[in-house]
């Protein structure tokens, strides 16, 4: 756990369980988080069995940063434990326990105070089979029975029907099975399990077209052989480039010029995203306005409302396929350099967007023979 906080931020955690429920393998999500290999990854991942873990927050009762401030200030001017716990509405005993397991009077700091608090939480908190040792013994039996655990959790619904103790989800069973650090079923059950899988994998991991997420939509490989050899100007590549706090921009890179346009998304809902970007593709010349090729996210689910808005066809890549879009995927990379991980677009105007945009465009390309891709949209034009 400890070692995964350290390589990995708040920013990128949150990317790798985003792309993990959306099918993605642990090499195509180690791309798209610019790692050298896929073991960081993985590592995760199976720490987890799989199973995305929950968004930690304080408990109600929990001291907040605001109060210890307020015992900070106190010990300072000399109050006693009584008058600060009073002024917070807080009992004696809770100030100081506060003030003890941080260093005591002379030593206590807010700041640090609160870090350790929020560090202890992370201590794995007992599930109930780890608890219960009969409920714990009947659950592996069936397994070994090679029961599933949706079959165990209703049996024992009917089989103690008033004893909550001998009774536990299903879900709750593939976590003991599969999260290593909780260690209360033996590993060797997993085999017993119908797919025998030793992980949680994502409902959308073993789709093979993904076609029944997005209606109607135009696989890429329907696409016309003009767009696959770049022959032709007007096709476009796009995505979503993700920032902090669930933040994103659409980025555009046009096939033959690898032109690029940066278009600024409030929300991701596709609603939003496809007023966005039809409103920027209806700027362009007639013949700049051809096609666009997306991956299956599901903010493109509205892409024939897009298609009626601007005439372009939308072609979707396969899943799990990054490279099918590989101009646009090279210039997220690019992208990156003004946009660190962590970059809260939110805060970032469409104006300013624009001015990378055309920085970007300014830059000389060795695919384009170090021509730049303003130069060569111009030719283009002309």
């Amino acid at each position: 756990m400890v070692t995964s906080r350290i390589w990995f931020t708040a920013a990128q955690k949150a990317e790798l369980w985003e792309r993990w429920k959306n099918g993605q393998s642990a090499a195509a999500i180690s791309r798209a988080l610019e790692r050298k290999n896929k073991t960081g990854v993985e590592r995760i991942v199976v720490l987890h069995g799989g199973i995305v873990p929950g968004s930690r927050r304080r408990a109600l009762a929990a001291l907040r940063l605001e109060e210890r401030e307020e015992i900070s200030r106190g010990i300072a001017v000399g109050r006693s434990i009584r008058q600060i716990a009073q002024g917070l509405g807080r009992a004696p005993s809770t100030v100081s326990r506060e003030i003890r397991r941080n260093g005591g009077s002379q030593a206590y700091r807010a700041n640090r105070a609160d870090r350790r608090a929020w560090e202890r939480a992370l201590r794995p908190k007992p599930c109930r089979l780890a608890l219960q040792r009969q409920l714990r013994w009947r659950v592996a039996q069936k397994l070994a029975l090679q029961w599933s655990p949706e079959q165990i959790s209703g049996w024992l619904k009917q089989e103690f029907p008033t004893h909550q103790d001998m009774q536990i989800s299903h879900e709750a069973i593939y976590r003991s099975l599969f999260i290593q650090t909780r260690g209360v079923l033996k590993k060797e059950l997993t085999a017993r399990l119908r797919t025998a899988r030793r992980m949680r994998r994502p409902k959308s991991h073993n789709a093979k077209s993904g076609q029944g997420h997005i209606l109607d939509m135009v696989s890429i490989r329907e696409r016309p052989a003009e767009i696959e050899d770049r022959a032709v100007p007007g096709h476009w590549e796009g995505d979503l480039l993700t920032g902090a706090n669930d933040t994103h921009i659409a980025t555009l890179v046009e096939r033959n010029t690898r032109f690029t346009m940066l278009v600024r998304i409030p929300r991701k809902d596709t609603t939003t995203v496809v007023a966005a970007l039809a409103k920027h593709i209806r700027k362009l010349p007639e013949e700049l306005r051809r096609s666009l090729t997306w991956d299956q996210g599901k903010e493109m689910h509205a892409h024939k409302r897009f298609t009626v808005a601007t005439n372009v066809q939308v072609y979707f890549c396969d899943p799990r396929s990054p490279w099918q879009r590989g101009s646009n995927e090279n210039t997220n990379g690019l992208l990156r350099q003004y946009f660190p991980r962590g970059t809260n677009f939110s805060r970032i105007s469409q104006s300013y967007l624009n001015a990378i945009a055309l920085r970007l465009n300014q830059r000389p390309r060795k695919t384009l023979g170090f021509e730049t891709p303003a130069d060569r949209l111009q030719a283009v034009l002309h």
